[in-house]
């Protein structure tokens, strides 16, 4: 059964619905800004949508403007109860993990069936019940989207008037990709702005090589495995941070230690040189996967002091 489809006082200016709205989309920064001036969001890892609902049905565009509805069908779905007659929706499709992290490889392997687990975020709303949100603060956007999504299964996601730096040390050291910053009082913008920024996490840990690979006799990246306890459980392939000089010294002391069977606890799928696990690399990566997988990883070294 469809929820009541109420009307809020009117808000914005009276337009008709539009069309796929070109995304704002967030620079890239160094640091995470601070002050009143902005707030802060989860950075999730999953599909950047736009989900239009009107006629008591729900369309999913992807960032780009294609027409996603017939793979999102559960997300068109929960988008279906959002409690307007009209709205035009910005968030992500993700797959959420128990501790709150999103995969973004996750998500694509859900894709490949008929997920349950998927679930759209919102975090803003450009149009509502015949008339055009972009203009309005997005504070304001923000409020009246939870207002439609509460009591639904389209989550929203909460916005964090904390210090910047707070904020992003905060997401790192609880494994999410990063933080969104936004000027709290902006309209929506056009494309790329400095009204929008983002900063990822930049992580690193000292990990266990399982093995290499090559791609016709050329390198291509490393595996690589974490101890737990006895077991060496599969954390990724590897296949930044090496020049010439740097994959030949690495190689010349891997291929002493060549085995035929993978060292992992439990066997993995790819195809790989198989490794005797005595040699530690440093490794830096953006976030991990629910499985522990590292997402984005740069070989920094290997770590002989250990």
């Amino acid at each position: 059964m469809a929820f009541q489809r109420n009307r809020p006082a009117a808000l914005g200016v009276k337009a008709p619905l539009p069309g796929f709205i070109e995304p704002a989309l967030a620079t890239s920064i160094e640091r995470v800004p601070s002050g009143s001036r902005w707030i802060h969001e989860i950075k999730f890892d999953g599909y950047r949508v736009q989900v239009h609902v009107a006629n008591e049905s729900a369309k999913i565009f992807t960032r780009r403007g294609h027409d996603w509805t017939h793979r999102f069908k559960k997300v068109a779905h929960d988008a279906w109860q959002i409690k307007a007659a009209s709205a035009i929706v910005d968030g992500e499709i993700v797959v959420p993990a128990a501790d709150g992290t999103t995969d973004f490889s996750v998500l694509q392997n859900e894709l490949k069936g008929k997920s349950t687990r998927i679930v759209l975020v919102a975090f803003d709303l450009l149009y509502l019940n015949g008339r055009d949100l972009r203009k309005l603060p997005l504070i304001q956007r923000k409020a009246e989207l939870r207002k439609i999504v509460e009591g639904t299964d389209v989550q929203f996601s909460e916005s964090f008037e904390i210090e910047g730096r707070e904020m992003f040390a905060h997401a790192c050291k609880i494994g999410l990709e990063g933080v969104v910053s936004k000027v709290r009082d902006s309209p929506y913008p056009k494309g790329r702005t400095s009204d929008w920024v983002k900063k990822t996490c930049v992580q690193r840990e000292t990990l266990t090589i399982a093995g290499f690979s090559l791609d016709e006799g050329k390198w291509d990246g490393i595996y690589v495995g974490r101890l737990k306890g006895d077991d060496l459980i599969y954390a990724g392939k590897v296949d930044n941070g090496f020049d010439k000089t740097s994959a030949a010294e690495l190689q010349k002391k891997l291929k002493p230690l060549i085995r035929k069977t993978q060292p992992y606890t439990k066997r993995i799928a790819h195809k790989g040189i198989w490794v005797e696990p005595k040699l530690l690399a440093e490794i830096e990566y953006r976030a991990k996967s629910a499985e522990g997988k590292v997402r984005h990883p740069f070989f920094r070294g290997l770590r002989e002091d250990l």
